[in-house]
């Protein structure tokens, strides 16, 4: 098993969640997680969570709040073909790129080094205070070329044009809420799985045995719900045990979305007690 020094786990003194972030990184609060929050994000959506409250199903929530952010942020194909022939006197249409957090999701599948995955990984930045360890190639401090690569490509004008931070907010905080709502009586984690080639991306931290360690994962990475899946990604398949407040997506949330058929989930990196297996 490969090891590479941490030379320190940055992260911002502040962030939007209420919590250390030296807290919200570590594996105590992997063990003992408490309820999550984007500040005033449910306060200033009220008739979004309204909606949501009379829902009697995962899926039935799902679609309503897939229409939602449809119409709120205009994203919807034959809204976006409207507005532009409206625009446009009714002539061709002018098109215009709006950001969206579906076209994100996109791109990550594709690539988590990719652009998207720059954005992803800086809005975790920016609400939860956890610094990307890994961008293309190992960050290990912020003056250098891999850090300029990243915050280049996490601040492009491309993706910010439509609120994307706010959009992914509402991601996190529906995510969260159809966890209260349908899951309130289940254990508060997930044993989730990993498969991997390399460490590059994440750090180790400490050896507990010959399998099990403690990793620093990346401030965003993907994991599966099945072990079988994730072995089609590296020989090495780490298991990992995640509080569901720190999971920003999972395969079954939304009725339509770009990474169906893997059981994905995007989870909030930090320290965790990882086991790492061969099949």
């Amino acid at each position: 098993m490969g090891e590479r020094t941490a030379l320190s786990r940055l992260g911002h003194s502040t962030n939007l969640v209420g919590l250390p972030t030296d807290l919200l990184a570590s594996t105590a609060f992997n063990a003992h997680p408490v309820p999550l929050h984007i500040s005033g994000l449910r306060e200033m959506n009220p008739h979004l969570f309204e909606m949501l409250s009379q829902a009697e199903s995962r899926e039935e929530a799902g679609e309503a709040f897939y229409k939602y952010m449809m119409a709120m942020f205009g994203i919807d194909p034959e809204q976006q073909d409207r507005d532009r022939g409206e625009e446009n006197g009714g002539r061709r249409p002018v098109r215009h790129y709006r950001a969206s957090f579906l076209r994100l999701l996109k791109g990550w599948g594709y690539d988590s080094n990719a652009p998207e995955g720059a954005v992803l990984k800086g809005w975790v930045e920016s609400r939860f205070g956890l610094f990307p360890t890994y961008h293309k190639s190992a960050i290990e401090r912020i003056s250098s070329d891999a850090w300029a690569i990243y915050v280049s490509e996490k601040m492009s004008s491309r993706f910010h044009n439509n609120s994307i931070y706010t959009q992914l907010d509402m991601l996190y905080e529906f995510c969260q809420w159809v966890f209260e709502r349908f899951d309130a009586a289940d254990e508060p984690h997930l044993t989730l799985f990993r498969g991997v080639n390399s460490f590059d991306e994440h750090l180790i931290v400490e050896k507990i045995d010959k399998k099990t360690v403690v990793m620093h994962l990346n401030n965003l990475a993907s994991f599966s719900t099945h072990r079988d899946v994730a072995d089609c990604f590296g020989d090495t398949i780490l298991t990992v045990v995640v509080p569901k407040v720190k999971i920003v997506f999972f395969n079954d949330l939304l009725p339509i979305h770009p990474l169906k058929g893997e059981g994905e989930c995007l989870v909030i990196g930090g320290d965790y007690l990882v086991n790492a297996s061969y099949w």
